[in-house]
């Protein structure tokens, strides 16, 4: 009784002191929560290290059980408003346990619903660890006014409904988490590869290089925006080539997880080196482990975000790799039109696809509209498609429903 009557009281001043606020700005939940909470199997202690990326969340989630430390992820994570959901998968006895969390936050607390499977609904109180240097705010430029213009269109029309629906009764390709030598790095790395369905070591496929944004990882576009459920529905429809799907971490150095301050100069530096790491790296690994075509016209570059910067980066600037380019939404680490493409004939000449696009309620839209009117001003080939939509993989999506029907053609 007494523990209800407190979260009530906790309502009641969450409600009342913090309204104004919530509505007023946008919330920032990156950094580090921390709960106390009584269970059916004992007090628990946990740990959220929360990453935020527009409406997007991930992070790690450390816990204390009995005695015993567990570590998950933050599966499906949202924050929309001052609501907040994500899924935490918990091993407990040898046995998975799909937790959901639903909640409130205010600006240093979040209370959770804590749904455990069938077994039981708990209430937890998160509390932000204060720490002397607070996360940064998103760089300024997420912020500039919107201004489209007559050409800032949808090139396509959106994906049907249900093109990221799971469909049971159609073949389904195959993830796997594999391990590669980094010698950029100095260590091991993971990354993430989808293999279509009917995948064959007797037939040569091309790749796709698909990277993920600032505050995530190779398992970024998996968590939150499935591919391989919207390439399967394209492979039963015909509509795509079959391809491999390579998943990297592209932040290359040794404690390559997004966790911390993900804007420190460190990592930014790490981004940039990435290049070296997908080049003499990453892709020889593919190409020595998996039966892919090893010529330019067989290798697509593609990203979200941060990752889109990356991909406009890289891919135009290694053309004797690369023929296929796409950037979705890309972040302020992308470089200037001019440094992209200093060779606009050379360019033009090479390119089979180079694919732009960006959702006409996002900040960060400037970028990718520089972009593009450089292209049109210096006439090269390339498709600009402004999605309806922010800064989400609602749009990302989207854009690899499109990109992917487009390349190896």
């Amino acid at each position: 009784m007494k523990r209800n009557i407190y979260y009530q009281v906790i309502s009641i001043i969450l409600l009342a002191g913090s309204a104004s606020n919530l509505l007023s700005q946008p919330l920032n939940i990156t950094g580090t929560w921390k709960a106390e909470f009584e269970t059916q199997i004992g007090i628990l202690k946990y740990t959220y290290e929360f990453k935020q990326e527009g409406s997007l969340l991930t992070g790690k989630i450390t816990s204390l059980v009995e005695g015993e430390k567990h570590e998950s992820n933050v599966y499906d994570g949202k924050l929309e408003g001052n609501s907040i959901k994500f899924i935490e998968k918990f091993t407990y006895q040898d046995n998975e346990i799909s937790i959901s969390y639903t909640g409130t936050v205010a600006t240093d607390i979040i209370e959770f619903t804590r749904q455990v499977g069938e077994f039981a609904t708990e209430k937890v109180l998160a509390k932000r660890e204060k720490t002397d240097t607070q996360p940064p705010a998103r760089p300024k430029r997420m912020g500039q006014p919107i201004v489209l213009n007559p050409d800032d269109k949808a090139a396509f029309p959106p994906a049907p409904a249900g093109f990221d629906n799971l469909r049971n009764n159609i073949p389904h390709g195959e993830l796997q988490t594999a391990q590669y030598e980094s010698k950029t790095v100095g260590t091991k790395r993971n990354l993430l590869i989808y293999t279509p369905p009917g995948f064959s070591q007797t037939i040569k496929y091309p790749v796709l290089y698909l990277l993920h944004g600032i505050g995530g990882d190779e398992n970024e576009w998996f968590r939150n925006g499935h591919p391989e459920i919207i390439l399967d529905n394209l492979y039963a429809e015909k509509k795509i080539v079959p391809m491999i799907v390579v998943m990297p971490n592209g932040r290359a150095m040794k404690n390559d997880s997004a966790i911390g301050n993900i804007y420190d100069q460190e990592k930014q530096i790490a981004f940039a080196n990435f290049e070296a790491d997908l080049l003499d790296d990453v892709i020889p690994f593919i190409e020595s482990k998996y039966p892919v075509k090893s010529d330019r016209e067989n290798r697509a570059l593609a990203g979200l975000s941060m990752g889109g910067g990356q991909s406009l980066n890289f891919g135009l600037g290694n053309l004797r790799i690369f023929a296929w380019v796409g950037g979705f939404s890309s972040a302020p680490n992308t470089k200037a039109p001019v440094q992209l493409v200093p060779d606009p004939a050379a360019t033009s000449q090479k390119l089979k696809q180079l694919w732009i696009s960006c959702g006409d309620q996002d900040g960060l839209i400037s970028i990718s509209q520089n972009v593009h009117k450089y292209l049109m001003e210096n006439k090269v080939p390339h498709i600009w498609h402004v999605d309806s939509g922010k800064h989400d993989f609602a749009v990302w999506k989207n854009d690899l429903y499109l990109f992917s029907q487009l390349i190896f053609k």
